[in-house]
Parts: structure tokens; sequence; C-alpha cells
């Protein structure tokens, strides 16, 4: 009697148990138009996470927030503007009383150093008011090129470039939009792909995608609007991209909160916590008028 056998394929696997099917190849390179269409439809009002009132209160957060969390420093900063109120208030401060009160926010005596010294500056050389260059911002201390890009774009909705950190970065590499590593020629990179009157949105779009959605070790991309598009994409996409896209919008609107998200939302939550969210919902401020 001859006897049969039977080939393993795709669908069973050898063993005969089904597999689950790989995701299908998306495009090589995603185009930006695609891209600002499902991003924008996710994050509708991207904004700063860090709170703030005024274009000073935003340089000391930001600062804060090097090897931080926005969620640790909007926890520290409440106290810290309320017992030094202006950049005169801070300069004046001692060093020790500083480190102190910015303790739980990491490097707090680089930090606290770097504060005084440009209050000192910002309340002497410009008079008190945070400067409108970015030559001028980069001069004070613990100010470098992406803390300028966040306080020229959400105090003052000056475009000088793209806000490019550890989240932004992520995602831009991982939609092939740069092979760069270095923050200065992703920035380079963003600024040559979209167009300028883009470029404060986009930059806060990125990095809050990154935050609550393309996270670092176990990215949703099950749940992600640019799943058809995104060419690193790990698994096959829940829904149409609107669907997962309101999805998104629910979940950044409230920081990693939505409680009609399920196990995703969860799973937003503890990363969010880990990589800068918020616990509460701060309206979205307009830029300072000039």
């Amino acid at each position: 009697m001859q006897r049969r056998t039977t080939r393993p394929n795709q669908a069973t696997g050898a063993t005969g148990s089904r597999t689950r099917s790989a995701p299908a190849a998306p495009a090589a390179e995603p185009a930006p138009r695609e891209l600002r269409t499902r991003l924008a439809a996710a994050i509708p009002e991207p904004r700063c996470e860090l709170d703030h009132r005024s274009p000073w209160e935003l340089v000391v957060a930001t600062i804060l927030s090097a090897q931080s969390t926005d969620r640790m420093v909007n926890t520290v900063t409440p106290a810290l503007f309320e017992r030094w109120p202006t950049p005169r208030a801070l300069a004046d401060a001692s060093q020790e009383e500083v480190e102190k009160a910015v303790h739980r926010t990491g490097f707090f005596r680089s930090k606290a150093k770097s504060l005084r010294a440009a209050a000192a500056l910002v309340a002497g050389e410009f008079g008190g008011a945070v400067p409108r260059r970015m030559e001028d911002l980069v001069r004070l201390p613990g100010v470098a090129r992406k803390t300028a890009n966040v306080v020229l774009g959400t105090a003052y909705g000056i475009a000088e470039g793209v806000v490019v950190d550890t989240h932004a970065t992520r995602v831009a590499q991982r939609l092939q939009l740069t092979t760069a590593s270095d923050p200065a020629k992703i920035e380079q990179d963003l600024c040559r792909r979209f167009p300028r009157k883009e470029w404060i949105d986009l930059g806060h779009r990125l990095v809050l995608h990154g935050r609550y959605v393309c996270l670092a070790r176990a990215p949703r991309c099950d749940l992600c609007p640019l799943n058809e598009v995104c060419p690193s994409r790990e698994r096959n996409p829940e829904g149409t991209w609107r669907e997962r896209a309101a999805r998104e919008q629910r979940v950044v609107e409230t920081r990693g909160l939505d409680p009609g998200d399920g196990a995703g939302s969860a799973q937003a939550v503890r990363a969010g916590a880990g990589a800068g969210s918020v616990s509460r919902r701060v309206r979205r401020r307009a830029p300072v008028p000039p």
C-alpha cells in the first residue's frame, strides 16, 4: 500500500497547526502627504505635555525634562514656580535650595546650576523676557537646539525647526524618514521632507505618536493608524486606519488614560508613564502674542 505524505504549508506549518500570517509588505517609503493625513487625524491638536503658563516656565520645565519624564517634571514645577515666579527670583535663589526643589527630576546639581544661570541671563541681558531667536536661546545654560525648538514653537509659534527627542527619533527612523542617528541630521531630513508651516505640529505629533503608540520595546503596530504605510510594521492592523486614528486621538487627549481602549490603554499608560506622560490634561496654550 502506498503511504500518503503531507507537505507543510504556510497556512498550517510543519505540525499542521495554524500560524499567524506575516504582515503584508508596505511601500518602501511612505509618502509625506499620506503621513500628514493620518497623523493629523490621530492627533488633531498636537501639543507639548510640559505644563507651563509662560515662555519662561516652559524654558524651566524643558531644562528639567532632560533624562526625566514630563510626568515627573509636572509634579515638581508647580512648587518651583510658586516659590520663584520670575527669572530674577530664581537667579537670586541659593544653589542648595534649588537643588532640593528639583531633586526628583535627576541630575539635580547640574540642573539647578543651569536654571540659576539661565535665569540670571534672562533677567539681566534680556530684561526678564525669554528671547525669540534661536541664536539667543541656545546661549542660555541648559538650552540646546531641541529645547530652543520646543520654546520657540510652543510659546511663540515660531518654526525654526522640528523638535527631535528620543520618541521623534524612533518614529522617524521606523518610518524611514531618515537613516541618521544624530538629532541634528534627523531634524535636517525632516525639514527637507515637510513644509516649514508644518514643522511645529509635526514635531509634537512625532513625539506623541512615539510616546503612546510607537513604543520602544513593544510598538502597538496593530493599533497604529500608520500601519499600512510603515516599512517597519511588525503586526497586521486592526480595523480601518481611521478607527485606529480615533483610538489614538482618545489616548493622546487623555494622556494614556482612555477608558475605552481596554488592554491597549493599560499598556499605553504604563509605557507613557515611563516616557513622559502625565495623568491630568492641560488645555493647549495659544502662542504668546508679540
